[in-house]
């Protein structure tokens, strides 16, 4: 059966529904492909998101792993610096502070000669530079008088180029024998100072050998300072030495408590973003200070042992120092926190390897401050101001003295040996000063005494007229300039009223005249001297 077709308006709207059914999928199709897409952008959304916190992450991981780093890099150093300082005696046995004098001569360090552009000569001119281009054949022939023009020209050009030649090579080779000339001064110079400078090394030598106390001073604080010791430990020391008994005063100085790490570890807050340091005990740094100090001092007696001969240094007497201030007045300070005297024979019994260095020094029966990381300071055992005096050695100068010496007439050094052993006599430490370099002070003389003791300086004056005023002012300078606890005045004449007015308002000077310095011979001595003739016609003030 034949299907019965549309009518026009039936067919318009069959059209119309295919139509919409079609337009429907297109746009289901196109909302598909906008999910399709939608659902493509979020999830590289999601993607990126998630490769930004990863990134995120890995960066905050690494920020930590740094911070975390730092912190332990800290510890380390930390850790190092505290070892290092604990350590310091057992790491002086493994090295030699011995300063060879051959180290200290010097060689000149002269380059070779090195004049530069000056030693090329220049290059001479070349006639092929300035001469005319060859004629042709034609030119032969019609332009001779042109060309000869410029053959006479071209040769004048290469006459006055080949002058000037000379003269720039001349200046050239002046130069040169100026430079070398100024070169050979120079490493005249150079040799003639490092030949001065090693003929004093060669008698600094020879008068350490021959063992000058001045020299053996120098060496001694030249090997003390050029210890290799741990950063921020100061090397200045002080040395005097005594060669009557074969000891050596050293005025050592100390570091402060803050060489000690305030911080006993580190530690990294997340939270803060910080690095946050854990303070120390007290109790631990005023130990570890305490142990520091006692290594330096024990370092210091072993180095001096370890490298003067046994025949040399028999004794030595240390006095350890820490510059600080007074926290009432404000004022510089220098409290002794050690001082130990100790012979070679006691100190070779230690063993360094396994001892406390702390019990130690009590065991050499050192003075140890009780508290050295509060500066509590102890009596030294010598005052350190005798380091800075230069002794010479002792000799008995009473020998041989009666009735009939006449002390004006003495040797101004054997006078200055009897005053001293006046001052022994009477119980108190003497030294003599070298007559150079002794800042106006003949003799030294230490009362040990804990009230009214201290250090002394004497001038010895074998005058046969009165002792001028003067005298007794450069005496109280002196007392001054090496912070002396009294000054005595010592001589063969007598003093004005000036100079006894001045004295006793001074209150720390003793004046001692020539009837007193008889009588104190004959007292403490036992000598009967003479004065000697004085002039007493002089009675000036």
């Amino acid at each position: 059966m034949v299907g019965r077709r549309r009518g026009f308006f039936a067919e318009l709207e069959h059209q119309r529904i295919q139509q919409q059914k079609q337009a429907a999928r297109f746009q289901r199709e196109n909302d598909r492909l906008a999910a399709q897409a939608r659902r493509a952008k979020e999830r590289q959304i999601r993607e990126a998101d998630r490769a930004d916190k990863q990134a995120a992450r890995e960066a905050a991981a690494e920020y930590l792993r740094l911070r975390q780093a730092e912190t332990d890099a800290l510890n380390e150093q930390l850790t190092g610096r505290v070892r290092e300082l604990d350590g310091i005696l057992i790491a002086s046995l493994a090295r030699s502070v011995r300063v060879p004098f051959a180290s200290l001569r010097q060689t000149p360090s002269i380059k070779p000669f090195q004049p530069g552009k000056l030693a090329a000569p220049l290059a001479p001119p070349a006639w092929e530079d300035y001469a005319p281009p060859a004629p042709k054949s034609l030119q032969r022939l019609f332009k001779k008088t042109q060309l000869e023009r410029e053959q006479l020209d071209a040769a004048a050009r290469f006459e006055s180029a080949q002058a000037q030649y000379a003269v720039a090579e001349r200046d050239r080779l002046d130069q040169l024998q100026r430079a070398r000339a100024a070169y050979e001064a120079k490493a005249a110079r150079q040799r003639l100072d490092a030949s001065a400078a090693n003929a004093k090394v060669d008698e600094f030598e020879r008068a350490y050998l021959a063992r000058s106390p001045e020299a053996i001073n120098d060496y001694f604080e030249l090997m003390l300072e050029s210890r290799d010791l741990p950063a921020g430990l100061p090397a200045d020391v002080e040395v005097a030495f005594q060669a009557d008994n074969g000891r050596l005063l050293v005025v050592m100085e100390l570091p402060g408590v803050d060489v000690i790490p305030p911080e006993v570890e580190h530690r990294y807050v997340r939270t803060k973003d910080e690095i946050v340091p854990k303070a120390r005990p007290a109790r631990d740094i005023a130990q570890r200070y305490t142990n520091l100090v006692a290594q330096l001092v024990l370092c210091t007696i072993r180095d001096i042992y370890e490298v003067a001969a046994p025949d040399l240094i028999a004794e030595v007497a240390i006095s350890a120092h820490v510059a600080t201030r007074n926290r009432a007045t404000g004022r510089p300070e220098r409290p002794c926190l050690v001082s130990v005297l100790t012979t070679r024979e006691q100190f070779s019994d230690l063993v360094l390897v396994d001892l406390d260095p702390v019990q130690c020094l009590r065991h050499l029966n050192a003075l140890i401050s009780p508290h050295p990381h509060d500066l509590e300071a102890v009596r030294p055992v010598f005052d350190p101001d005798l380091s800075k005096y230069k002794f010479v050695t002792e000799h008995d100068a009473a020998v041989g003295l009666d009735s009939r010496t006449v002390l004006v007439d003495m040797p101004p050094t054997e006078f200055e040996h009897l005053v001293r052993q006046l001052f022994e006599a009477m119980g108190m430490k003497s030294w003599v000063t070298q007559a150079s370099r002794d800042d106006g002070v003949d003799g030294v003389a230490f009362n040990e005494d804990p009230i009214m003791g201290g250090v002394c300086v004497i001038q010895a004056k074998r005058y046969k007229n009165i002792v001028p005023a003067d005298a007794v002012r450069a005496l109280a300078g002196v007392m001054g300039q090496k912070k002396a606890s009294r000054g005595v005045l010592v001589t063969t004449s007598w003093y004005g009223k000036a100079t006894i007015d001045f004295a006793d308002d001074h209150g720390r000077i003793q004046l001692i005249d020539g009837q007193q310095l008889k009588y104190m011979l004959k007292e403490h001595l036992g000598l009967d001297v003479v004065i000697g003739e004085l002039n007493r016609r002089r009675q000036s003030s």
